[in-house]
């Protein structure tokens, strides 16, 4: 996997802050369009097809558990 998987800045708490204040006053649809905006940007940013689909991997696997545990608190 060439997707590195720890955080890496320096302040994490910080830059999720941002994005959070980012999203303050959208709508659903403007949250996720803004959304798709950033991921895209991001892609760009890091021009490496097999990093993308590291993270592709692990975002689905990480939806996956995140679903399985929510179901096994119910």
């Amino acid at each position: 996997m060439l997707l590195e998987e720890w955080p890496a800045l320096c302040k994490p708490d910080d830059v999720y802050e941002r994005l959070l204040r980012c999203h303050q006053g959208l709508t659903d649809e403007e949250s996720a369009a803004f959304n798709v905006r950033l991921i895209l940007i991001l892609l760009s940013h890091i021009q490496n097809e097999a990093v993308v689909d590291d993270a592709l991997m692990l975002a689905s696997t990480s939806g996956d558990n995140a679903k399985k545990q929510s179901e096994t608190m119910v």
